[in-house]
């Protein structure tokens, strides 16, 4: 993996509008893991392409119509495939942690990079997600200093109550194992 100018060159780009200046540019020191299928349960379409650029159509799935509206991005998409999608360059603060705290720290979105899994809480995610998720964290850990393994948590640990991503599917040991080969 190789990041240029913010940009995994080994991810597809589909810019999203849904990003914005990090309040210090420099302050990149989380990774948040979340999970995202549209409609919930359903793989490989372009319905989460579609919400990360403010085209999802609410016509097309009930579920829709109460999210069609929302103005939300993450930096990638690791398909169940293993095939990544990047919306926003790192240095930007993409919107996917919404209200949320880390170790006393609010905003998270501020100081991390969302990273989102297709899947559900409680599919198991596809080896290839593992793999290439060890792969990006990897290559985010050579290009940010301030990152480590140390600080990579759920959307449900920085935003308790709220969400329960990437959930209990989701397995840290083997995130682990791979990332420590």
């Amino acid at each position: 993996m190789t990041i240029e100018n913010h940009w995994l060159c080994e991810a597809t780009k589909i810019p999203s509008p849904n990003f914005d200046e990090r309040p210090v540019e420099e302050d990149i020191s989380l990774i948040v893991v979340h999970c995202i299928s549209l409609p919930p349960g359903e793989f490989g379409n372009h319905y989460i392409n579609d919400l990360f650029c403010n085209q999802l159509d609410a016509d097309a799935h009930p579920y829709f119509e109460g999210i069609y509206k929302l103005k939300v991005s993450a930096h990638l998409l690791i398909k169940r495939t293993g095939e990544i999608i990047q919306y926003v360059p790192f240095n930007q603060r993409a919107w996917h942690a919404g209200q949320s705290i880390y170790r006393g720290r609010e905003r998270c979105n501020d100081f991390s990079i969302g990273i989102e899994l297709e899947g559900t809480e409680l599919v198991p995610y596809a080896d290839e997600q593992y793999q290439v998720l060890s792969a990006v964290v990897a290559e985010l850990l050579s290009s940010y200093p301030k990152l480590s393994v140390q600080h990579i948590t759920g959307h449900s640990d920085i935003a308790p109550g709220r969400k329960t991503d990437p959930g209990q599917s989701f397995d840290w040991t083997k995130l682990l194992g791979f990332l420590n080969k």
